[in-house]
């Protein structure tokens, strides 16, 4: 046994990983420990950061503008599953006259609330907004109060007893299950905040908390920015320095020198170290004895497009955007290439959509409202008690992304309908429609036309082409 037991360790040093080797290729690597020690040791400096370069970079500021409206774009919107259509028509419209007072400031909907809460998501690597009973409510008693991440003490460590215990201001139970965050009333470098410390306890079901989990039991976000960062840092310093070197090349600068010292005076005001001398044109000064004039040559960087080219491509992949989208350079991209890129872009939107933001952000929205609504008298649900999913379900409605080539598109989900490969609620749905409310007004657009004796689209087709071979 011992013997096997040699060789099978033999065998694993043979076969071993590079990418667990050592040697001088290995030095100075680095390795992760835990995703929680580094976010607890660095996430709030990479947020900082980050917030700066959104607010001072024009591609970092390009590149989040971009993300947010594709993830989020008008909103993503919910579509009640209830087998009553007359529960589900109540249910939006309630829905969609509640999301006008979602917000406790009235600054925006519920649908500019989810482009908030993304944005905090991307620049600062999570967000929070806490669940609140509104008694002046207009509609339905729910606002929606976003929480800055710094709101939520990162610093925050504490054993409370039976198991239970704060990690980063999050308050677990003895079973690893969030019971509660731990809120401050303002954000601590507000100089307009509140100068109470303490933070509140606020339940886990009355409080959002919105980030992109890259591990199990991660507790806290990561800025989306994190692996560019030092990139963005390093470019803005190379552009600096390029931009006062084509300055200095722009001057007509003269240097004159003296090799011998017995020069003596120049005329001219010597202010600061610079010789002030007149030099109208097509006037000849005459110089002291030994002296020489000399003008700056500075060099250009040839190398400066495709420099910054290839740092922004980085940036682009880091942030899993296509190039285009970072840059607005369309330069080269050709119709194949714009579309394969833009289907893989889309494909990672679509997995941001449903299993980050409709998951942490908008279904624990919707469950609160329904609830509500019924407790409020708003929508009649004599059995909600004994048959609560019918009325929690719901389906979330991205926003329809543009097409490449419209005609192609069209007729391609077209031919897919008609083979069976996919039904027109699917294809509606996929386009951020509720597939209820278009058919019906189809039927009510109809309806008019036939009342108004019109003809549109396919039956106006025959009609124009009898009256042209008349």
């Amino acid at each position: 046994m011992r013997t096997f037991l040699h060789r099978l360790l033999g065998l694993a040093r043979a076969r071993g990983f590079d990418a667990a080797g050592g040697g001088r290729r290995w030095e100075g690597a680095r390795t992760v420990d835990g995703l929680n020690a580094a976010i607890l040791a660095g996430a709030t400096t990479a947020a900082r950061r980050a917030g700066w370069y959104s607010r001072n970079n024009p591609w970092v500021a390009a590149a989040v503008d971009s993300l947010v409206g594709n993830v989020v774009g008008a909103g993503i919107k919910p579509q009640s599953t209830h087998p009553d259509r007359a529960v589900r028509e109540r249910l939006q419209a309630l829905w969609l006259r509640w999301t006008d007072h979602a917000a406790p400031d009235g600054l925006a909907d519920f649908y500019g609330l989810q482009a908030m809460a993304v944005r905090a998501m991307v620049e600062s690597g999570e967000s929070f907004a806490r669940l609140r009973t509104a008694s002046d409510a207009a509609s339905i008693p729910l606002h929606l109060e976003l929480l800055d991440r710094e709101q939520v003490p990162m610093d925050l460590h504490r054993e409370i007893g039976g198991g239970a215990r704060i990690r980063a201001g999050i308050e677990f139970d003895a079973a690893g299950r969030r019971v509660a965050y731990r809120v401050l009333s303002s954000r601590p470098s507000d100089p307009l905040g509140s100068l109470r410390m303490d933070p509140l306890r606020v339940p886990a079901a009355d409080c959002l908390h919105l980030f992109k989990p890259l591990a199990a039991g991660q507790l806290r976000g990561i800025t989306w920015l994190a692996p560019v960062l030092l990139r963005l840092h390093e470019l803005d310093q190379f552009e600096d320095a390029a931009l006062v070197k084509a300055k200095v090349a722009a001057l007509f600068t003269g240097f004159i020198t003296d090799p011998d010292g017995t020069a003596g005076g120049l005329s001219g005001t010597n202010t600061g170290g610079a010789l002030t001398v007149g030099m109208e044109p097509g006037s000849l000064i005459p110089l002291p004895p030994g002296t020489d004039v000399r003008f700056s040559n500075p060099t250009e960087h040839d190398a400066y497009a495709p420099f910054v080219k290839n740092h922004l491509r980085a940036v682009a992949a880091g942030l899993g955007l296509p190039y285009g989208l970072v840059s607005g350079d369309l330069e080269g991209v050709t119709y194949s290439s714009i579309r394969a890129g833009l289907i893989e872009f889309r494909r990672r939107v679509e997995q941001l959509q449903h299993n980050v933001v409709v998951h942490l952000f908008c279904r624990p929205v919707w469950e609160r409202f329904v609830r509500l609504a019924v407790l409020a008298g708003d929508l009649p649900a004599r059995d909600f008690d004994r048959n609560p999913e019918a009325y929690l379900g719901c389906e979330w409605l991205p926003p329809k992304f543009d097409y490449v080539d419209p005609m192609k598109d069209v007729q391609a989900e077209i031919m897919a309908i008609g083979a069976g490969l996919k039904s027109r609620s699917q294809a509606i749905s996929e386009r951020g429609y509720d597939a209820e409310q278009v058919d019906a007004e189809i039927a009510a657009d109809r309806e008019r036309a036939d009342g108004l004796g019109l003809s549109f689209g396919q039956m106006a087709a025959p009609q124009h082409k009898e009256a042209a071979d008349g």
